[in-house]
């Protein structure tokens, strides 16, 4: 690009190849008098007379005028001596006249004629079948290195032709030697139809500056480029690199190739689906809580991790994840991992851990209060029902209908899980929240088992009907004081038997009552699958503390569902004043009470003389009782439940953006699950794995270190951690995970892991 500036003022900017922008810049400049034909000339490196001739035709046809015709030979031309003999070089290495013809920057027919005219023997058939079957594969190799920027170094013989052809592409109008095919044919010889821009291949190790990026940012520009690929090259001191070392464990997920195929056909971009998705996973085991902390990253060390020259800035990561969340396929995104996990990890899905985690918002927009347990305070919010497994790995993230109750979203909440099941039954776990005979059954019709407390009236249980039940489950013995008994439920449709299992508290001061509809489970394995929801609470707590789970990453709204069901906030207002005079009339009894006790019979023997005696709290009584009398007939021709756009009173009803939320917090939950897999992997090796495992493993994932790249592998060799015994910790995970035989993601690449000892 090119720009024109007057004293500070920009009067254009044109391409560089617009050779009719640069001439009525050279016409703008004499004309208007800001310099003369010699300054113009030697500015623009051209002669007096372009200058001249320029702005006569300028002044005899107008702009129209400074349009060229159409440059390029007039007919056919040969190559010539020094591409010819290239030519044949390549033709004997093997490689097909349609590459060879990118190479040189010419079309495929005039390599055909080229070789017809040296008497180059013509290919047998096989050999052509041969170059048919391999010419996609061999066009995507060669045309790779030149569009990352990296190429081997020319001879003296070759850098002419190189020069055309690198010419031919940046500007095909203007090439040398034989009529070049256009940069659209180009890109249909790397394999790319339908006008799709090129999809780089699979990186391997390159010659040169791996980290020159600067044609493939031009191609992305021009809109001739998908994605740019990883290409690594020898680097020291990465900050962050032991984040690599969950990418096995991210890859196992699926969350690559997931977000490849539910997000693919993005467009012409240099950074694509799955830099994006790699850079928000790294950011997550990094502890990059939000978007912003990027700023505190130096983009070309944190794009030493992504295989780039720089990772993407907060506006432009930003801008990426806003353009996923308009297609609305996180859903989709969600549904398919949840899919994968459940076929990996089958035995897992036996027990599914429901509860719901509040998000509290403190915007300006106008959002319905929810109760917030942890603060005891009801504060504007949004809500979300997580589903766990028995592990108590995430599954799915369902965003709940606004003051909704996990009775009322229960039922929607199974069928969405329904489908990753197939036809094997589930028993979900949740607490009194979701409490409902009526859902109990709808629950067992459709295919689960359901395991949650008893809410209500609890009638006690006798004390010799407490036994002590013994178990062990996953290595972790357990001791309990049970009781059981049937318990009978009525609802509309019917009633339900369903168990009753109590468990009597260590201090023998409290009853927990458990209930169940599986007869074939043990009592003390019910009390176990019961309390282990608190697995469930520790998820939450760690994700709020480590990844930053409550952070939202937009605050902007959307319209939401105006027919819903709500509280009415006229009841509520009523019943509040309600509540204000009863107890305002339970204070004035009380100062009648005390009155009445402190009365002397001596002055006022009579109820007359008291009353004329305490006449002003007497006649303050009786009319905050009218009052009390008079809300209590309001209450109850106002309803309670509205909709919710009678409840916003002409106000748009909205909702806090729910595509990107739900999409960030995939990636958190997957960024979790990775780090599980880690810590798994360390607990053999680590003695104090049960107290400070995840914190090796999110202490290895700040570690720095070396990129080393060879044959066929990228070498990531870490600095050594604090202790000794941690260092070897690590060492023995990088054997663990260099038996997986895992390649970076986009590439040939096999990640070999090690780590220097102090």
């Amino acid at each position: 690009m090119r720009a024109l500036v007057v004293a500070g003022i920009p009067l254009l900017a044109w391409s560089e190849d617009d050779h009719a922008s640069e001439a009525y810049a050279m016409v703008l400049l004499t004309r208007d008098g800001f310099a003369n034909s010699t300054e113009v000339a030697q500015a623009f490196g051209c002669a007096r007379m372009t200058v001249y001739r320029a702005r006569g035709r300028f002044e005899k046809e107008g702009l129209p005028g400074l349009v060229s015709e159409k440059r390029g030979p007039k007919k056919a031309r040969a190559l010539g001596d020094v591409a010819t003999k290239r030519l044949v070089v390549l033709r004997k290495q093997g490689l097909s006249n349609r590459v060879i013809a990118v190479k040189l920057g010419v079309s495929e027919s005039g390599i055909r004629k080229a070789l017809k005219r040296i008497g180059y023997p013509a290919p047998s058939a096989a050999q052509v079948e041969l170059e048919v079957a391999a010419s996609e594969l061999e066009a995507q190799s060669e045309v790779t290195a030149p569009v990352a920027g990296i190429s081997a170094q020319p001879t003296e013989e070759t850098a002419a032709v190189e020069c055309a052809a690198e010419a031919a592409v940046l500007d095909p109008s203007e090439s040398v030697g034989a009529a070049p095919a256009p940069l659209a044919q180009k890109a249909a010889a790397a394999d790319v139809d339908d006008g799709e821009p090129i999809a780089v291949g699979q990186a391997e190790a390159f010659a040169g500056d791996a980290w020159d990026r600067t044609v493939d940012r031009l191609l992305a520009r021009m809109g001739l480029l998908s994605e740019a690929a990883p290409q690594f090259g020898h680097c020291q001191a990465v900050a962050g690199l032991g984040a690599l070392l969950a990418l096995p464990a991210l890859i196992a997920t699926g969350i690559f190739d997931v977000a490849a195929k539910v997000y693919g056909g993005f467009g012409a971009a240099f950074y694509g689906v799955r830099s994006v998705f790699v850079c928000l996973s790294l950011m997550a085991l990094l502890r990059l809580k939000r978007a912003e902390h990027l700023r505190h990253h130096s983009p070309p060390m944190m794009g030493r991790l992504l295989g780039l020259d720089r990772a993407p800035e907060v506006k432009t990561l930003r801008r990426k994840v806003a353009a996923f969340a308009m297609q609305g396929k996180s859903e989709e995104f969600q549904r398919e991992l949840a899919r994968r996990r459940a076929e990996e990890h089958p035995e897992a899905m036996g027990f599914l851990y429901v509860d719901g985690h509040v998000q509290v918002y403190s915007g300006k927009v106008k959002l319905p209060k929810v109760h917030v347990t942890r603060m005891r305070l009801s504060m504007p919010a949004t809500v979300d029902h997580w589903v766990n497994d028995r592990d108590g790995e995430p599954v799915l993230v369902v965003t709940a209908t606004p003051t909704a109750s996990l009775a009322k979203e229960m039922l929607d909440i199974a069928r969405e899980v329904k489908p990753l099941l197939g036809d094997r039954r589930a028993t979900v776990v949740f607490d009194r929240g979701g409490w409902s005979p009526k859902l109990f059954a709808a629950l067992i019709v459709l295919g689960f088992d359901i395991l949650t407390y008893r809410k209500g009236h609890v009638p006690k249980a006798r004390e010799k009907s407490f036994k002590q039940r013994r178990g062990s489950f996953g290595g972790r013995k357990v001791l309990y004081e049970l009781a059981e008994r049937n318990l009978t439920l009525k609802h509309k449709g019917g009633k339900i038997v369903l168990r009753e299992i109590v468990r009597l508290s260590e201090d023998r001061q409290h009853k927990t009552s458990i209930v169940t509809n599986r007869k074939d489970l043990t009592g003390v394995e019910v009390a176990y699958r019961m309390f282990e929801r608190w697995r469930q609470e520790n998820f939450f707590k760690y994700m709020r503390e480590e990844f930053a789970l409550d952070a939202l990453w937009s605050y902007g709204t959307e319209a939401a569902d105006p027919d819903r069901d709500v509280p009415n906030p006229a009841h509520k207002q009523k019943e509040r004043a309600l509540r204000d005079a009863r107890a305002e009339v339970a204070t004035l009894e009380r100062i009648l009470g005390a009155a009445a006790s402190e009365n002397e019979e001596s002055k006022r023997p009579s109820m007359r003389g008291f009353k004329i005696a305490n006449a002003s709290v007497g006649k303050q009584l009786r009319k905050t009782q009218d009052k009390v009398a008079r809300l209590r007939r309001q209450l109850r021709r106002i309803p309670k439940r509205v909709t919710a756009s009678q409840a916003a009173n002409g106000e748009p009803v909205v909702q806090l953006k729910t595509e990107a939320k739900r999409l960030t917090e995939v990636v958190k939950s997957v960024a979790y699950q990775a780090e599980t897999a880690l810590f798994r992997l360390i607990r053999p090796h680590y003695s104090r794995h049960e107290d400070e495992g995840r914190k090796l493993i999110a202490s290895a994932m700040k570690l720095p270190g070396d990129i080393e790249v060879g044959p066929g592998e990228l070498r990531i060799v870490l600095q050594p951690a604090a202790s000794l015994n941690r260092t070897r910790a690590i060492a023995r995970l990088c054997n663990e995970l260099n038996a997986t035989q895992t390649l970076y993601p986009g590439t040939r690449l096999r990640l070999h892991y090690a780590i220097r000892e102090a």
